[in-house]
């Protein structure tokens, strides 16, 4: 441009404004509007995967609510960790942190936070850490995990327990956020939200909590958010990659969007179908196996000599001495020691897998408020406090059914050892009660039931252990005294009015006017009560006897160990009692449906004592004959499906399966979701790895030479590059090293060999096709080598290049394809069924869908 004299030249401002603007437009369309992440997504973006993983991982967090009881401050802590976990994730994202300083971050707001959310207990003001909370929180990384299995259930919230979810969430939430914002991956984010939902399951109960509906909804919106992401990253990707930017066909785009929006409904509901049929195989068996019930409690009851093989020592040695004294009890109150269900011939004592399991106990104000209440029965709620005296014992004194303990300061040792049965009332301390020790039991008592009441009832159906080497006396009168009774309750009824009445009472203190009776309840002690022309004996022996008879008779029954005062005694609903140990009882409860555990006493009045005998004439006593001995009891042969086949608890301790499989078992039932979104992926891998065995072995030389070029035609598609279907092979090979410049000059060569093996005169040899392929593969690696490894897991299973395919299948049906020079598309014979001559000049249109066909001179080209 010429300018006058004297004037500056005219500049093109609006072009040179051009230049920086396309340049800035150019990369807000790559990397989109500002938002300061490494995935260049836009800030909606960033708070909708948020929003996503909070509402995945508290699924997954929901899994612990039975192990707390209901107790909703375990929701606190695991969300606090969720929200702490994604706060770390987007710093690491946002100023792309390393490993290092992530780390140090995530132990400083566990060390920080962690007082608020895992051990509030001990904090100041409930939130300001204290080096007790440090004591807790450092030993509790590794130490929580077996204590919250160890401890019964609910596990309350003190002793570090809540550590399991905090730090369980605070570990996920940081994975999936860093998975989610530094990787192109839309699915490797949803492996730790399945790891917080299998360890959920892991560390509760036996009970399901929602299962099926979590499992639903975490694949539901696990697979729409993944979608979402996916869909995502591949247009971000296509724009960073493709070069030649062709004008987009609404109407196609829009049928690809409901493509992808049906093929995401398709998954959807495949996946809602399997979760929906597998989830009652895993969840309608009451037996489901966890953590807890592999991981065996420092505790065995055997170890401790049971209540009622003391119980003679208490009325007889212990009979005016105050063992404890008990504020609060109600009238016709009763105070356990313990419930005992399993007899072996020697004694009835507790079986670690009869009632229920013995587990340390967490929350001592809450200790079996998921124990089953009977359901149509209304309770008594109070509370006793109970004073240690003279009585030394393992065995707490409570209640039926005990809700509570709470220990007094002074009793800090006793509460530490503290082991709890929800199946059997029982509460027993390794640290053993002794005088000055105190505590209060809440009471949650069943309201007793008149017989009329009962009769509406069937027995419960429970296993319990089975009764071993049972006189067989005991099972021929239980047969007699219940064949006429009208109902279930008239079968307890007369067995139990059967010892009432026709037997004698003695606890064999002689000092006081009574006969002498044998102490003990083993097999012998029973036969010999039943046998003899008059029963004798005291509580001890009559529960044991009625207990083995209603067994016999296929009826629930356990006999319990207990003090109570007497009846007729002024103490009976005093404010305050004295229990001694002539206060020593024992009894029968049995379990029916609906209504729970219902006690029965056996034992005679105190006043039931024994006929004399009628006077006989006295005769000369012959000398006494040492009998020879009774011959051994034969066992009784069970049939074969009736014989106990489960493991003894060393043999349990000893088998590591019964660890490993319930893990593994866990891990089986998480992987079918991930299974279901693995199928697609396998099935995309399987059908590829098809294609290029077909490309590489099907037709004749030079269109296996070809079926080369489309393996990196394929790729370059599964990448994102927008290449035109209808551009010859050099236009191709020309966009593809513009979008892959580290593969350019191989690309442009691999297209000029393909059209020289296609056009060219004679038929390329099988050197030269292996040889070919061993540059496409050369090239593969070239193209693939320009992106980072998720990015070429993406372009791997990536559906893109087989779409294409099949609408260029399906596109080819219906119109006839113009012959190339050298043969038809299929690389065979012309429509004349001649073979085609390799140097008839191609038509300058004939082009082959997807290869980029280009006419080339006659000749051998430059290899």
């Amino acid at each position: 441009m010429s300018t006058a004299p004297g004037q500056r030249p005219r500049t093109n401002r609006k072009a040179a404004r051009t230049i920086p603007q396309e340049r800035a437009r150019s990369r807000r369309a790559t990397n989109g509007p500002e938002s300061g992440f490494a995935t260049g997504q836009p800030a909606w973006h960033f708070l909708l995967d948020a929003g996503a993983l909070a509402v995945l991982l508290g699924l997954g967090l929901l899994g612990f609510g039975l192990s707390f009881g209901g107790d909703a401050y375990y929701l606190v802590s695991g969300f606090g960790g969720i929200v702490l976990g994604l706060a770390i994730a987007a710093l690491n994202a946002h100023l792309r942190l390393g490993l290092l300083i992530t780390t140090a971050l995530a132990l400083g707001a566990y060390l920080v936070f962690g007082t608020l959310f895992a051990v509030p207990d001990s904090a100041i003001a409930g939130f300001v850490p204290t080096l007790d909370s440090l004591r807790i929180l450092l030993p509790g990384v590794v130490f929580a995990w077996k204590d919250m299995l160890t401890v019964g259930v609910p596990v309350g919230t003190g002793g570090g327990v809540l550590i399991v979810p905090f730090l369980s969430s605070l570990i996920t939430a940081l994975v999936a956020g860093i998975l989610t914002w530094r990787t192109r991956s839309p699915y490797f984010p949803l492996l730790p939200v399945l790891v917080l939902f299998v360890t959920g399951i892991a560390f509760s109960t036996n009970a399901a909590f929602l299962t099926l509906e979590r499992g639903i909804g975490l694949t539901v919106l696990g697979i729409a958010w993944a979608t979402f992401r996916r869909d995502a990253l591949r247009r971000n990707s296509t724009r960073k990659v493709a070069v030649n930017n062709p004008q987009t066909d609404a109407g196609t785009a829009r049928r690809a969007q409901l493509r992808r929006l049906g093929m995401a409904a398709g998954v959807i509901a495949v996946s809602v179908g399997v979760t929906a049929l597998a989830a009652p195989l895993v969840t309608a068996n009451d037996e489901r196996r966890v953590l807890r019930n592999v991981v065996v409690p420092p505790f065995d009851p055997k170890d401790y000599i049971t209540p009622l093989a003391s119980f003679r020592t208490y009325v007889k040695d212990k009979k005016d001495d105050t063992l404890f004294v008990v504020k609060g009890l109600p009238r016709d109150g009763r105070v356990r020691l313990g419930a005992l269900d399993s007899f072996n011939g020697t004694n009835y004592t507790m079986d670690p897998n009869g009632s229920g399991n013995f587990s340390k106990v967490g929350d001592t104000e809450s200790i079996n408020t998921l124990a089953d209440s009977g359901g149509v029965v209304p309770t008594n709620d109070y509370a006793i406090n109970i004073s240690v005296e003279d009585y030394q014992g393992f065995f707490v004194p409570g209640g039926r059914k005990t809700t509570g303990l709470s220990f007094d300061q002074n009793a800090s040792a006793a509460a530490s050892g503290l082991y709890f049965n929800a199946g059997t009332d029982t509460a027993v301390t390794t640290n053993q009660l002794s005088r000055g020790d105190s505590y209060r039991v809440q009471v949650s008592e069943p309201v007793k039931l008149e017989h009329g009441q009962l009769t509406q009832y069937d027995f419960a159906r429970l296993s319990l252990p089975d009764v071993l080497e049972v006189p067989p006396v005991v099972g021929s009168q239980a047969n007699d005294l219940s064949a006429d009774a009208p109902t279930a309750i008239d079968r307890v009824r007369q067995i139990e009015a059967h010892f009432q009445k026709t037997g004698a009472f003695s606890n064999g203190l002689v000092s006081e006017g009574q006969l002498p009776s044998v102490s003990g309840h083993g097999a012998a002690r029973i036969r010999t009560l039943l046998t003899a022309k008059q029963m004798l004996g005291d509580d001890e022996q009559y529960a044991v006897a009625m207990s083995l008879m209603l067994r016999h008779l296929g009826i629930p029954s356990r006999v319990v160990m207990g003090f109570y005062p007497d009846p007729t005694s002024p103490e009976n609903g005093a404010g305050e009692v004295k229990i001694t140990g002539k206060n020593a009882h024992a009894w029968v409860e049995v379990a029916f449906e609906r209504v729970g555990w219902v006690s029965f006493d056996p034992t005679p009045p105190k006043d039931n004592v024994p006929i004399p005998p009628d006077p006989e004439n006295k005769s000369k006593p012959k000398p006494q004959v040492l009998q020879p001995p009774p011959p051994p009891q034969e066992p009784a042969d069970l049939p074969p499906d009736s014989s106990p086949d489960a493991l003894d608890a060393d043999e349990k301790k000893d088998n590591p399966w019964l660890f490993w499989g319930a893990l593994l078992g866990a891990l089986g039932i998480a992987a079918i979701p991930i299974a279901v979104l693995a199928l697609p992926l396998l099935l995309i891998a399987l059908l590829k790895s098809r294609r290029r065995k077909s490309r590489f072995r099907a037709g004749h030389p030079a269109q296996r030479v070809g079926g080369g070029w489309s393996e990196v035609m394929s790729l370059a598609t599964d990448m994102g590059a927008a290449v035109d279907t209808k551009s010859t092979r050099r236009e191709s090979a020309a966009v593809l090293a513009d979008a892959f410049p580290a593969s350019g000059s191989t690309t442009t060569m691999l297209a000029r060999r393909a059209d020289a093996s296609i056009f060219g005169a004679g038929e390329p040899s099988e050197e030269d096709v292996r040889e070919y392929w061993s540059i496409v593969d050369g090239s593969l690696k070239e193209i693939t080598s320009t992106v980072g490894f998720w990015r070429r897991q993406q372009a791997r299973f990536s559906p893109r290049s087989l779409l294409a395919d099949a609408r260029t299948a399906l596109g080819g049906r219906g119109r006839k394809q113009p012959a190339p020079a050298g043969g038809t598309p299929s690389g065979g014979k012309p429509a004349g069924g001649e073979p085609a001559a390799r140097n008839q000049p191609p038509s300058p249109d004939a082009q082959q869908p997807g290869a980029g066909i280009e006419p080339q001179p006659q000749g051998p080209v430059a290899q």
